[in-house]
C-alpha cells in the first residue's frame, strides 16, 4: 500500500499507523478525516500534541503523568503517604481513582514484565519503587498490576523483592476478571477488590 497516495498524505497515514491500536485502514480513515475538517481544527489538534509534548512529562516521584516536577496526586498532602498502589500504566491510576476507595499514593511501572515483548524488570520503574520503600516510610504496597499473565508475573516478582524490606505486600481481591485490564473494570468491582485486598504469599 506504500506510495499509493501523494507524499504528505502517505506520510500522515504512515505516522498514524505507528500509533497503538491503529491499523492501516484506521490510519487511512483518520487521514481522510483530517483532510476534510477545517484547517483550524487540524491546527488545534497539532497544537494539542505540541503542548502535551512540551509541558507534560513523568512525575519524578511516582512516574505518573505530570505537568511539572510532581503529579497532582503526589502534591496532595491529604493522601496517605504510607500506602502505595503499584500500577502498570498512568491510565490505571484513573481507574483506581474512580473507585473513590483509595486514598494513598501510586507508583507507575510504565509496563509489565513480558519476555515475549522483550520487557524485563530493568525496563520498568522497579529500582525507583524499591528506593521509595526505603526512603518514604511506606508500610503497605498494593500490587494492582493487571490480572493477566504479565501482570501476575510482575506482581510475583515485585513481591519477592519487597517482602525482605519489611513492608506489607497486598494484591486486590478476586472479582477482577482474569485476563482483563484494570482500566476496563467498573468502579464498584475495582473498589471492592481494593477493599478486600489480600496479602501476597511468595
Amino acid at each position: 500500500m506504500a506510495g499509493v497516495y501523494e507524499g504528505p498524505v502517505q506520510k500522515l497515514i504512515d505516522e498514524l499507523g505507528r500509533l497503538p491500536g491503529v491499523g492501516p485502514k484506521s490510519a487511512q480513515r483518520i487521514a481522510y478525516h483530517l483532510l476534510k475538517i477545517p484547517p483550524e481544527d487540524a491546527r488545534r489538534l497539532a497544537r494539542a500534541i505540541d503542548d502535551v509534548k512540551e509541558r507534560v512529562g513523568w512525575c519524578r516521584r511516582c512516574f505518573n503523568i505530570a505537568e511539572g516536577e510532581l503529579c497532582a496526586i503526589c502534591r496532595d498532602e491529604r493522601r496517605d503517604a504510607t500506602l502505595v498502589c503499584v500500577v502498570e500504566e498512568p491510565r490505571d491510576t484513573v481507574a483506581v481513582e474512580r473507585t473513590q476507595e483509595y486514598k494513598g499514593l501510586y507508583h507507575v511501572l510504565q509496563g509489565a514484565i513480558s519476555p515475549i515483548e522483550g520487557i524485563g524488570p530493568e525496563q520498568l520503574r522497579v529500582k525507583e519503587l524499591l528506593a521509595r520503600v526505603g526512603d518514604e516510610g511506606i508500610t503497605e504496597v498494593i500490587l494492582a498490576t493487571n490480572p493477566n499473565i504479565e501482570g501476575e508475573a510482575t506482581a510475583m516478582y515485585l513481591a519477592r523483592l519487597l517482602r525482605p524490606l519489611g513492608v506489607k505486600v497486598t494484591r486486590p481481591a478476586s472479582g477482577l476478571p482474569v485476563g482483563g485490564d484494570l482500566e476496563y473494570a467498573d468502579e464498584v468491582t475495582l473498589g471492592r477488590a481494593l477493599e478486600g485486598r489480600r496479602q501476597v504469599e511468595a
